[in-house]
């Protein structure tokens, strides 16, 4: 990318992918050239944010997620702190074109890669922490408590383990429960 000089173009594969080096000042599609500074303060925010969060993560998916958002915004950073013309003024570097899109770099594949993983992953209940949501949305008014998932499986509700605890007595919530009674039966 050093030689290809700006507005020169290299063609490959038949025209499928096009190298042109762009400086771009914005955010995607070059929105917002003038906010530079604020693109800069919000990765920041970002790349703190996932260190914070890495901290819990219990799920491969969204550390994988999590990775290619970071990896992503760093990227960008970098470029917005070292490139011309200054400290978070920088403009970032894009050079991969693919027919009928914007010109990109690799970061902002990794952060578009992201983020899709992230919408797919909450829509399909899975947390930070590993643990599923019972009915695949996260968070939504009456879904059932979260449960654990282990080797890919989800745990059903009422498994062996639960059964016997409330055989030997023990209920959620502080519940008395007579031997063999169901949750909720007001039978004793």
């Amino acid at each position: 990318m050093a030689t290809l000089p700006p507005p020169d173009k290299v063609r490959l594969l038949d025209g499928l992918l096009t190298l042109q080096v762009l400086r771009n000042s914005g955010a995607a599609f070059s929105i917002g050239t003038s906010m530079t500074i604020v693109f800069s303060l919000i990765a920041v925010g970002v790349i703190f944010f996932i260190l914070r969060t890495s901290r819990r993560l219990r799920s491969l998916p969204w550390a994988v997620t999590l990775g290619l958002l970071l990896g992503g915004a760093t990227g960008n950073l970098t470029d917005r702190l070292l490139r011309s013309p200054g400290l978070f003024r920088g403009d970032v570097v894009d050079w991969i074109q693919l027919p009928h899109w914007p010109v990109f770099n690799v970061a902002d594949s990794a952060i578009v890669c992201g983020g899709v993983l992230a919408v797919l992953l909450a829509a399909r209940g899975i947390r930070l922490d590993g643990t599923r949501d019972g009915n695949g949305v996260s968070g939504g008014p009456g879904a059932p408590p979260a449960r654990p998932v282990a080797d890919g499986q989800a745990h059903e509700r009422g498994s062996a383990a639960g059964g016997q605890a409330r055989e030997q007595g023990s209920a959620p919530r502080g519940q008395a429960q007579g031997r063999g009674s169901a949750a909720g039966d007001s039978r004793a």
